[in-house]
């Protein structure tokens, strides 16, 4: 039986590489983003795990909906999945890690290697849409 677990995700690209965050005492990028609390749309728990995590305001006016992308959860057991609710959104601020984040820095097609497995089938569909160098 499949575990899922249900997070939100920011894509945010600059220069054609896609921002990504790294966990005090992990090894692999991943998407910033989290899970919702009680009674918090989509957008509202978005905005506040990136204020959380990165320090900066996301435009809610600017959130749109980019894809929603499914695969293995690093760090756990066989059969447990991600599924990545991803949107786009523009930002307020100096991207800062904050919180459990110790790393961000931008993907390109060439970071396979130092990127989670279900951040990678975001990073793809980047890729197939032409918006990821």
């Amino acid at each position: 039986m499949t575990k899922l677990i249900d997070k939100l995700a920011w894509l945010y690209l600059k220069d054609g590489e896609l921002l990504a965050v790294r966990s005090i005492g992990k090894s692999l990028f991943y998407l910033p983003g989290g899970k919702r609390e009680d009674g918090e749309s989509d957008e509202q728990a978005l905005c506040r795990e990136i204020n959380e995590e990165l320090d900066v305001d996301l435009q809610p006016e600017t959130i749109r909906y980019a894809g929603t992308f499914t695969g293995p959860a690093d760090g756990k057991a066989d059969g447990v999945e991600v599924q990545l609710t991803c949107y786009f959104a523009d930002y307020e601020g100096t991207l800062s890690p904050e919180a459990e984040i110790e790393e961000m820095g931008y993907l390109s097609s060439q970071d396979e290697a130092i990127t989670s497995k279900a951040a990678w089938i975001a990073v793809e569909w980047l890729q197939s849409q032409g918006k990821l160098n």
